[in-house]
């Protein structure tokens, strides 16, 4: 006699997570990334209940840690914090292994911040009216420091020249961190990077600020001009930084660690944290995100084209 078999039960999905989570920074150890990644990492493990482990993998301007977070698998166990080159990086190299986005799985961004125009504190420019005043009587003459060909920091130097109808020489460095330090030091005169990058160096007094690329002054810095107010238009730019997973993880796992990340950058310490580095706490829904993302690649696609830059 055979006996009645019981009729299949589709398992629950297990609960997310239920393991440690791997959060990868495409940048070195130390960069504005890395700070932010750490700080977020630490509340998404308290209101989720496990380890987010940071994983630094830098290189290739971003793209090979980038392309590892791509092709991992679509499971919520692999996320990783970009940034703008995120989409600036698919204009500028020739061969890009992935889709900025259609292979990813958009979260929100976690926090915005303007780019600044840093000086070494000898040079005679004390604004960015000075500065450009220098450079039109010395055109080709003046060096600008970059976090290499491609970067922001690049693409930014590229835009005050165009925009302020300049004529700068343009040293890329391996990274931004690198070129503060040469700006620092007095190798070369002037860099742009975030606030995030080179807070300890203006608290110190290190290095001078001359401009700001905010919509409007920044109450943390109500002394430093933004570029418009000093005649330049075209400069208003904000850095994002936000979190992503490969395409086609689960929406209910996009979904929790997005109310994770909401409840992170709305907490007192985070938004005490993010203001030390000029980093604006901003949130938004992943179907914002991914029109920021597209916006973007449409944006910087035009300055690299214009400036003619390719990296092979």
């Amino acid at each position: 006699m055979m006996m009645p078999v019981a009729p299949a039960q589709s398992a629950a999905p297990a609960p997310y997570p239920t393991k440690f989570v791997r959060f990868i920074v495409p940048y070195a150890p130390g960069g504005s990334s890395d700070v932010l990644a750490r700080t977020l990492g630490q509340k998404f493990g308290d209101a989720l209940g496990q380890t987010f482990i940071v994983d630094n993998r830098p290189g290739a301007g971003s793209m090979i840690g980038t392309n590892i977070a791509a092709k991992s698998a679509p499971d919520g166990y692999t996320i990783i914090l970009s940034d703008m080159p995120h989409a600036i990086n698919p204009s500028i190299y020739l061969k890009v292994p992935y889709d900025p986005i259609r292979d990813f799985s958009p979260v929100s961004v976690i926090g915005v911040s303007p780019m600044f125009l840093f000086a070494n504190v000898s040079m005679q420019a004390q604004n960015v009216k000075d500065f450009i005043a220098l450079a039109k009587i010395q055109p080709g003459k003046i060096t600008i420091a970059s976090g290499g060909t491609g970067a922001t920091t690049h693409l930014m130097a590229e835009l005050l020249q165009s925009h302020a109808g300049i004529q700068l020489i343009h040293v890329p460095y391996k990274g931004a961190g690198p070129a503060l330090t040469d700006v620092v030091a007095g190798q070369v005169p002037v860099t742009f990077t975030s606030m995030a990058t080179a807070a300890s160096q203006v608290k110190s007094g290190r290095l001078r600020i001359l401009g700001v690329t905010s919509a409007r002054r920044l109450p943390a810095f109500p002394n430093v001009a933004t570029f418009a107010e000093s005649g330049v238009s075209g400069l208003v730019v904000e850095h994002w930084w936000g979190v992503m997973a490969p395409a086609g993880v689960p929406r209910p796992v996009i979904d929790k660690l997005h109310d994770a990340i909401v409840a992170a950058v709305n907490s007192t310490e985070l938004r005490e944290r993010f203001a030390t580095l000029a980093v604006e706490p901003k949130t938004n829904t992943p179907e914002e995100f991914r029109a920021l993302l597209a916006s973007d690649v449409k944006r910087w696609g035009k300055v690299v084209k214009d400036a003619g830059i390719k990296v092979e």
